[in-house]
């Protein structure tokens, strides 16, 4: 598996065969000139995870990309996109896509919960080889091989995101959604990982734009 963090959740998976482009949003850079894509991948509506503005650019330079997200995304962005619900399965070339979770973390009680759906790449004998919740904390009855992991959110305080990454305790944990916070305050949370991740988890930060492979 090759993976491509293009800042906060924007992450490139290249896995058998099939090169999956997930959350191309607001505060990520560099996705711009992406082409070849098999599959564009959205897990909710926010900005940061889907930008409205930059999305026409790249849809165009990958005409034949399969486009899929939640349900009310799909409904909002039209044309191609196809709603996935938690449960759902489908291919993109030799890989298993399951859809799994269904609602985004509650931000604060006063604020409408919409759609937010967690997506697991793999194959029937290991269907979640990479697993990327978006703005979940959900945790799948599957083994994880590779999360891609929430670090900073305001929706989730540092425990939980400790607590998050034990309850899955994938065998590699890459972060995500850092694009709030500045480059000197990601070292508090990604030190907080590193020290109390689970037993068996290697915790990776991925370099910004450079592709690295994960075994």
């Amino acid at each position: 598996m090759r993976l491509t963090h293009f800042g906060h959740s924007c992450v490139l998976v290249e896995l058998g065969g099939a090169t999956v482009l997930f959350d191309p949003g607001s505060f990520s850079h560099g996705f711009e000139g992406i082409t070849g894509l098999d599959a564009i991948l959205i897990t909710h509506q926010h900005p940061d995870h889907v930008d409205v503005n930059r999305l026409p650019a790249l849809l165009e330079a990958n005409p034949g990309a399969a486009l899929y997200s939640d349900p009310q995304t799909a409904a909002q962005l039209g044309g191609s996109w196809t709603g996935v619900h938690a449960g759902d399965t489908f291919n993109v070339r030799d890989v298993l896509v399951t859809g799994a979770g269904g609602r985004h973390a509650v931000i604060h009680p006063d604020l409408p919960v919409i759609d937010n759906t967690a997506f697991l790449l793999g194959s029937a004998d290991r269907p979640a080889q990479l697993m990327h919740p978006g703005d979940s904390l959900f945790v799948p009855e599957q083994p994880v091989d590779v999360l891609a992991v929430p670090a900073v959110a305001p929706w989730m305080k540092i425990s939980e995101t400790v607590d998050y990454l034990r309850a899955v305790a994938p065998r590699v944990a890459v972060p995500i959604h850092q694009g709030i916070i500045n480059d000197p305050g990601t070292r508090i949370y990604y030190g907080r990982l590193t020290e109390m991740a689970p037993d068996g988890t290697e915790f990776r930060v991925l370099p910004a734009e450079d592709a690295t492979e994960v075994a």
